[in-house]
């Protein structure tokens, strides 16, 4: 009989549908709700329970009742939903926002607030933003949960906005809070560094360090309190939380990253795929428009990529779902419900994908747009030619196995910390290969990933003069189908143990067209390689990403992809038949292979299209060696496919894809 522990609810599949109520809420009906929830093909319900509006009768002082719990008989909204749901096997998880408190709150302990360097506080609409420095956070808050968990069988808690508020609801930046909490905290942490007003002080970046470590904190210090009430109840929230959260939303003004869901939740699974994620999708376009439902196709979307990548699918709307009826719900319940009849393929899912794509841009970089068109470029050309990667933080990469991947490739990240640094090292000494794009890891014009160098940089070109009619020979042939330069070329005088290759041409004139000519080669390399103890590094002065993501040049995204995977010997491509609008998702579940294949024909600019249907394709996927019975299934077109195998490769026949199938291979 076996004596392994089970495990908790949040380590299986669930789905969740959120449910953020106003005051008027409070005399909802619970059934119906439920049966909406259960319909959905969700089992977790996210129900609004305090902090800014408490929708129970709470006995502490620090909490607002809802007056609106007058509309219903028993005067309490968590005790009657958390009842209702026991008696369906639905859980309930708790709301809880404790960003703001009332005006008499903020006036009996005003040493809660968040306070700018002009001594104001955060207003708006009334209520004043505290800080997480501060008592409310650091005190209140642990006995406002206590009593909800003393009183109702809740099995975790969700945290909106926990955060240094500077920035308010209408986006207005109020800068580093100033209260007195954190004038003694920051000091303590950083003795004579005075405390910056905000972005641009020379003191910000200390200041994000320290208060990263105080959320970290109260984030580690709450899900132990949490456990220590209830064992059986999860906390959502950051990276030291038992479920990491992340909402996928649109927002006005935002440039649409068509991946941005599962880039996330690849770069939140890469370091610690025991740890579930959940996407929370939000079924409005924004905030301030939440009354506007989403485009379903989008919508569809952030619930793929979820559920491909091996996190847990949750839907989000204002009030009740009556006040929502949203076109993009059916295409979420849809999705749900796949979620739900397919659990199985969604029990210890995790990637196997053998490629790192590291991230590493922070947004008040000065070239953080240009890191970031890098980055996203790479990302597009990896997928576009069927080579499954993990997103990898760049903060987190110490802490990846040094052979979990064959290849690294690093976008135009800049100086490495340390850690990166000594990992990358220990993953080449393991065998694998690392890529770096621009001038990641590039300090003083010296290469930090070796000690022997393959080139040092003798300058850079970064002004638009310097770079425009700068050109790179891909083919190694002139004049040939040439490459542009964009953003910044850096200048490599290599050594005699580097293997060089795509030359630049020195520039010419480029107008008036009567004179555009001239153009020479250089000894300016665009590619370096060379062998780094049993694995290999190769540089790439330039920014191909960058170059694909802006032009859209095939011809540069195939040339930089082809090259890097000629550095090692294992296959890192998917073989396929699949047009390159069909991003490939290998992953293993507990009993077998499944491969996500997500249907990207209908991104378009700023938009989501419907995707035109793919035709029936074929598949190589490797099984390994083996004689054993295998049983093949597209889960989605609930057919068993047609297969044979080749070596150690399944040569499977695909029906037609319309937005994604599911392909499982089982042990019979």
């Amino acid at each position: 009989m076996s004596t392994a522990p089970a495990r908790p609810w949040w380590q299986q599949p669930f789905r969740t549908f959120q449910t953020n109520l106003r005051e008027i809420d409070a005399g909802l009906d619970v059934e119906a709700v439920l049966d909406f929830i259960e319909d959905y093909g969700a089992g977790v319900w996210l129900l609004s329970v305090g902090g800014i509006i408490a929708n129970h009768p709470s006995d502490l002082a620090s909490q607002t009742v809802n007056p609106a719990l007058a509309q219903r008989p028993s005067g309490d909204l968590v005790g009657d939903a958390t009842a209702a749901a026991a008696a369906r096997g639905v859980r309930v998880l708790g709301r809880m926002d404790f960003s703001k408190v009332d005006r008499r709150r903020a006036e009996e302990h005003p040493e809660w607030c968040f306070v700018d360097a002009d001594g104001a506080n955060q207003v708006y609409n009334d209520y004043v933003s505290v800080c997480p420095s501060g008592d409310y956070y650091q005190h209140e808050v642990f006995e406002i949960v206590a009593e909800v968990l003393q009183r109702y069988p809740l099995s975790g808690f969700f945290f909106n906005w926990m955060s240094f508020n500077e920035y308010d609801y209408s986006r207005r930046y109020w800068g580093v809070c100033h209260c007195g909490s954190c004038q003694r905290g920051f000091a303590e942490h950083a003795p004579g560094t005075p405390l910056p007003r905000g972005k641009g002080d020379p003191g910000y970046p200390t200041w994000r360090r320290w208060s990263a470590g105080v959320l970290d904190d109260l984030t580690a210090r709450m899900r132990a309190h949490v456990q220590r009430l209830n064992p059986e109840a999860a906390l959502i929230l950051g990276d030291r939380a038992d479920i990491t959260f992340h909402e996928a939303n649109n927002a006005v003004g935002r440039p649409m990253w068509h991946h941005a869901t599962a880039e996330a939740v690849s770069a939140a699974r890469s370091s610690r795929a025991d740890r579930p994620v959940l996407v929370n999708s939000v079924g409005f376009v924004d905030m301030p428009y939440r009354w506007a439902g989403e485009d379903p196709e989008h919508f569809a979307q952030y619930l793929l990529q979820a559920i491909a990548h091996g996190a847990q699918p949750s839907t989000y709307v204002m009030g009740t779902p009556a006040d929502s009826p949203f076109g993009a719900l059916a295409t979420g319940r849809e999705i749900t419900r796949f979620h739900r009849d397919h659990a199985d393929l969604y029990t210890g899912l995790h990637s196997v994908a053998r490629v790192a794509l590291v991230r590493g841009a922070d947004p008040d970089d000065p070239d953080f747009e240009r890191r970031t068109d890098e980055f996203q470029g790479c990302y597009l050309g990896l997928g576009e030619a069927h080579v499954p990667f993990d997103v990898v933080r760049l903060d987190r990469l110490a802490e990846v196995a040094a052979d979990r991947y064959a290849l690294l490739v690093l976008p135009d990240l800049g100086p490495l910390p340390a850690a990166a640094v000594a990992a990358l090292r220990a993953a080449m000494a393991a065998g694998a290969s690392v890529v770096a794009t621009g001038d990641s890891g590039w300090e003083q014009d010296t290469c930090q990933l070796v000690d022997q160098p393959l080139a040092r940089r003798v300058a850079r070109f970064t002004g638009e003069e310097s770079l425009r009619s700068l050109h790179l020979r891909l083919d190694g042939t002139f004049p040939g189908d040439l490459a542009p330069v964009l953003g910044a070329f850096e200048v490599l005088r290599p050594t005699a143990a580097a293997t060089t290759a795509w030359p630049s041409l020195g520039r010419a004139r480029y107008g008036p067209p009567e004179a555009c000519y001239g153009h020479r080669d250089t000894a300016h390399p665009g590619w370096l390689s060379g062998d780094v103890g049993a694995g290999r590094l190769a540089l790439m002065p330039w920014r191909p990403g960058l170059v694909y993501r802006r032009l859209g040049l095939g011809r540069v995204r195939d040339a930089w992809v082809e090259q890097v995977l000629a550095l090692t010997t294992e296959p890192l491509r998917m073989v396929t038949t699949l047009p390159l609008q069909v991003q490939v998702v290998p992953a293993r579940f507990d009993t077998g292979i499944a491969v996500h294949l997500l249907n990207h024909s209908g991104d378009a600019a700023q938009r989501s299209l419907p995707p035109v249907t793919v035709a029936p394709a074929r598949l190589c996927v490797p099984v390994g060696p083996g004689s054993q019975e295998l049983r093949v299934r597209c889960r989605v077109a609930g057919v068993e496919p047609s297969w044979r195998r080749v070596g150690d490769d399944l040569k499977i026949e695909l029906p037609a894809i319309d937005r994604f199938e599911v392909l499982t291979v089982e042990n019979v």
